[in-house]
């Protein structure tokens, strides 16, 4: 039996999983012996996936012992890029100038981190430039002391590493942090997009680290002894070691499983597969039975990075979605997102008389107020995640404690709202509020949590006033079904969006064009408009079933919900397979010398078809350690060789070529 594990943003998902038991053909082969679900506990995970996993062990009366494999998929880092948090991290730069900031958006992602420029890196060749750390090693003490990590990123790396591995040899023995070099996640040239990469890896590794640690230390209090495999973002499976390395590449982890698992229930080979959890919405598009990749790179919270993951569109709009009104119309739109918030009804099971109470205190007063039904809360992590605070994000962060506190007793100016929102950023603090999930608490079509509290948050709503001066709804539960249709109307928006772009189109402008929002709303007109989908959607999720329910006439195709949808993602993790790959490059500086650069080392060879055998060795030896290292012992190698040339006055003149080893197989079990 096989432990599939999912830790969202909201939920922590546990399947068991039969490899045996159920139908032994087709796509949709084994069975699901049981699942549950347990609260996802931000500042200890541990209680979450313990809460999960007995729960589902109990339902299937099974012996942990049975268990031979343990799998988990995770959103957290992809809902930190979204929600812009992360540790504070330096990023060191070497060979590159300020200038290099602007690029590929790494100006926007260092905000306020700091950057080190230090001269020296390679050229394309691999020849290097003279080296000088002395600026870093000035800086380490002070930055050793205000941040949670290093990334090093040096000019031309990927063609030869040596800087980037002094530099993170002295910044480790200096501080004992960890150090992300750019060189060990992409051998994809381009600068700043790697520097990207590695500045938002470094960012990442603590929240892993902790998701990890707290699932081992989980499996060890239980006695499961079975390997621990993480889904990357391009759906395939490598050991939690590995990921505790880079943990980028399982940005786009849980959407990954969800496909994986969206393939194995419905046995559908083309689908738009939507999958709507707690904070996100992930679209993907399934081809012939495997998931799109991005050959570009995965983009998440606006940043291109240089992971290969499922071509992925991530859309900050799930159940929990902040809800607001627009401001300064008439008659006001719903808005809904991209900001997570921990639902009203949630906040009211945790802290209910300090939330009830509040809500009903503000109900009393004669007029509406910005800030009625707003919260704010610690979210519990360890004090030395709390590191760098200005003097008035330290006061404010004192004045939050680990009890619910209204919003409009917390501030006392606009300038603390921007401070409010700096900690909300760096995962310090939750904001509490009202939410798509707490609508359908008002509506009883959900009742997991406190429907008092919800249903208070929407009478604050509807209450509000419109440009004529009139309440925006004539009751709670009016005001929560504009809620709920409206995310239903934004759920089809996103999914053409997301046909359209694979489509080759701008997806966004497109489907804003009044056109297609007249074709989607059905619009009646002398001229009529339509607009379909060429596969159906495979709706993923808990609340798929609720929200996608009215998403058929909108998007002009059926929308398939599998039975077990509310665990794809956990379910993905453990029927997928370790996926990991090596590349060499070979380059000619000079006519007659050919230049290996592969696994750290750079070689030089006086012919072509001796610097591509030695090429081609070195992938499939690298190749082979990673796949081992990633949780697999029989994996099956694919070689392939790109050549670029040219041909002057009739003759082949070879410029390079890239040597690309794929190691593929099922993970290793316990025996």
């Amino acid at each position: 039996m096989f432990l599939g594990i999912d830790t969202g943003g909201t939920y922590t998902d546990a399947v068991l999983w039969s490899e045996t038991e159920g139908p032994q053909q087709g796509p949709n082969k084994g069975k699901v012996l049981a699942k549950a679900k347990a609260l996802t506990t931000r500042h200890d995970l541990a209680v979450g996936i313990s809460g999960a996993v007995d729960a589902v062990l109990c339902k299937a009366g099974t012996n942990s012992a049975a268990i031979k494999l343990v799998s988990i998929s995770t959103t957290l880092a992809t809902n930190a890029l979204v929600e812009g948090q992360g540790g504070r991290v330096a990023l060191i730069m070497i060979g590159f100038s300020e200038a290099d900031l602007a690029r590929d958006g790494l100006k926007t992602a260092l905000g306020t981190d700091p950057v080190i420029f230090c001269p020296g890196g390679h050229d394309v060749h691999g020849n290097t430039a003279g080296l000088d750390l002395s600026g870093l090693q000035a800086a380490l003490p002070e930055l050793g002391a205000s941040v949670s990590g290093f990334a090093v990123c040096a000019y031309f790396a990927t063609r030869n590493p040596a800087h980037e591995i002094a530099a993170r040899n002295m910044i480790r023995e200096r501080t004992g942090l960890p150090v992300t070099a750019s060189h060990e996640l992409s051998a994809k040239l381009g600068g700043p997009r790697r520097a990207l990469t590695t500045l938002l890896n470094a960012r990442l590794i603590s929240m892993i680290d902790r998701l990890v640690a707290a699932t081992e230390g989980f499996l060890e209090a239980r006695k499961i002894v079975a390997p621990l495999m993480v889904v990357r973002g391009d759906g395939a499976l490598v050991s939690a070691a590995f990921a505790r390395q880079r943990p980028i590449e399982t940005i786009l982890s849980g959407p990954a499983a969800s496909l994986v698992g969206a393939h194995h229930m419905t046995g559908l080979d083309n689908a738009v597969v939507s999958d709507i959890g707690g904070t996100t919405t992930d679209v993907a598009v399934l081809d012939r039975g495997r998931p799109r990749l991005d050959p570009e790179g995965a983009t998440v919270g606006g940043f291109r990075t240089m992971v290969e993951a499922v071509a992925m569109r991530t859309f900050g709009l799930g159940g929990d979605s902040e809800v607001a009104l627009e401001d300064g119309a008439l008659i006001p739109q719903i808005l809904l997102g991209p900001r997570r918030l921990v639902p009203l009804a949630l906040a009211g099971t945790t802290h209910s008389e300090a939330v009830v109470g509040e809500l009903e205190r503000q109900l009393r007063t004669p007029n509406p107020s910005r800030m009625d039904g707003r919260f704010a809360v610690r979210t519990g992590v360890p004090d030395r995640l709390a590191t760098g605070l200005t003097a008035p994000e330290s006061r404010l962060y004192e004045a939050i404690g680990n009890m619910a506190v209204a919003l409009d007793k917390l501030l006392t100016s606009n300038a603390q709202n921007a401070t409010l929102n700096r900690l909300v950023s760096r995962g310090l603090v939750h904001v509490a509020g009202f939410t798509p999930s707490d609508a359908a608490h008002v509506l009883g079509r959900q009742a997991n949590w406190d429907p008092l509290a919800a249903r208070l948050g929407a009478e604050l709503f509807a209450r509000k006033r419109d440009g004529r001066g009139h309440p925006v709804a004539v009751s709670p539960e009016a005001f929560s079904e504009r809620v709920l249709l409206t995310l239903t109307r934004w759920s089809a928006e996103v999914i053409l969006e997301t046909a359209f772009t694979e489509d080759g189109l701008d997806g966004a402008s497109t489907v804003a064009h009044a056109l297609v929002q007249r074709a989607v709303d059905a619009h009646p007109g002398i001229a009529r408009l339509s607009v379909a989908l060429d596969r159906p959607v495979i709706g993923l999720g808990a609340s798929a079933p609720l929200h996608y329910a009215g998403l058929p006439p909108l998007v002009g195709n059926d929308c398939v919900v599998p039975e077990d949808t509310d665990v794809a993602n956990a379910l993905g993790a453990v029927v997928g397979q370790v996926r990991v790959s090596a590349e060499a490059q070979v380059s000619q500086p000079k006519e007659g010398l050919f230049r290996l650069a592969s696994g750290g080392r750079v070689r030089d060879f006086l012919d072509e078809p001796s610097a591509i055998a030695a090429a081609e060795a070195d992938v499939r030896a690298l190749v082979v350690g990673t796949a081992r290292d990633a949780g697999t012992d029989s994996a099956e190698i694919e070689v392939t060789i790109e050549y670029r040339v040219s041909t002057v006055e009739g003759q082949r003149l070879f410029i390079e070529a890239q040597v690309l080893a794929v190691a593929s197989g099922r993970p290793r079990i316990a025996v």
